[in-house]
């Protein structure tokens, strides 16, 4: 009787203890063209449509892309943040680094645009990093001219 006892006593302590609030979890969530990135390895072809949102927490996903040009078009924005950082490197077929742009949620400019340094055309390697993030935003590639 008295384990039955210490046991039902552990299970409430545990029960109870480990419980945590929805609230206190941070999450990360990376789209690009409707897919959710889980792990680094999925690939698309033409243009990218990405969006992110986060909740304080950080994680870099990592994408291959098909760019027959050797430049490219891209586009971010942070929407709605006051904290953390998004980064957004690219590199072309032969690894080296055509783009390396962060945006920051308390310094402006909320917004990156431009064109890439000409690269080695091929699978372009694409790598998103969001760093203590809150908030949300878009961003989004194209092959250049």
């Amino acid at each position: 009787m008295r384990n039955l006892f210490i046991l039902a006593t552990a299970f409430t302590f545990l029960t109870f203890s480990g419980c945590s609030s929805d609230d206190d979890e941070t999450t990360i969530q990376v789209r690009v063209n409707g897919t959710v990135l889980f792990d680094d390895g999925d690939d698309f072809n033409g243009d990218v449509d990405g969006d992110f949102t986060g909740t304080g927490g950080s994680a870099t996903r990592v994408f291959e892309w098909q760019n027959s040009l050797s430049t490219a078009d891209y586009n971010a924005d942070i929407t709605a943040t006051t904290d953390g950082a998004f980064r957004i490197v690219v590199k072309d077929a032969d690894g080296a680094v055509v783009l390396d742009k962060s945006l920051s949620g308390s310094v402006e400019p909320d917004s990156i645009d431009g064109v890439t340094a000409s690269g080695t055309p091929g699978v372009w390697t694409v790598t998103i990093t969001l760093t203590s993030f809150k908030g949300d935003g878009s961003f989004s590639l194209s092959a250049g001219t």
